[in-house]
């Protein structure tokens, strides 16, 4: 029997600094690619032509919370890749009780903070938005995904799907 291996806990750290206890929700990268269709003369049917990857493929949301004023700090990030981001889940497999480490590591910047509403007596959560240039997708130590847009690079499962490009191109 096989069952899917679940998220058990997670920690965030944002460039080095622990989230443990502060951060509660994380909406992880929605990896989408930009796919045009195509048909040309002949054709009896269009096929869809891959571009690289949709905007905001690699974008990001963090919920805290509450106020954390380290975080808001980051908010005026000068440049496209200034701020790393590594979360780290623990997944377990019930049919055989192990666990699976999956890292996804990002750098980018924050575009949006969101601090809800305020009311006394209630909880607050604040929300962060990340627009990433890179993404790397580590499960038990495997490179499985990574996505550098500032670089060219896209390496799935150890292929490296851009170095031909990279090549054709002289970089």
């Amino acid at each position: 029997m096989a069952l899917p291996a679940k998220l058990k806990n997670f920690n965030i750290f944002v460039d080095g600094i622990t989230m443990i206890g502060v951060a509660q929700e994380m909406t992880l990268p929605k990896l989408t690619q930009k796919l045009i269709a195509y048909r040309g003369g002949g054709m009896m049917a269009a096929v869809n032509v891959e571009l690289g990857f949709d905007d905001g493929a690699l974008d990001m949301d963090m919920s805290v919370g509450g106020l954390m004023v380290d975080l808001l700090k980051k908010m005026g990030t000068s440049t496209a890749d200034g701020m790393q981001l590594r979360f780290v889940g623990a997944y377990q497999d019930d049919s055989d009780a192990l666990y699976k480490s999956c890292t996804i590591q990002t750098r980018g910047r924050f575009t949006e903070v969101d601090w809800g509403t305020a009311k006394v007596g209630e909880d607050t959560t604040h929300k962060y938005t990340l627009k990433n240039t890179y993404v790397k997708i580590t499960v038990d130590g495997e490179v499985v995904l990574e996505v550098d847009a500032l670089n060219m690079i896209w390496v799935v499962g150890g292929e490296d799907k851009m170095a031909a490009l990279r090549k054709a191109m002289g970089m």
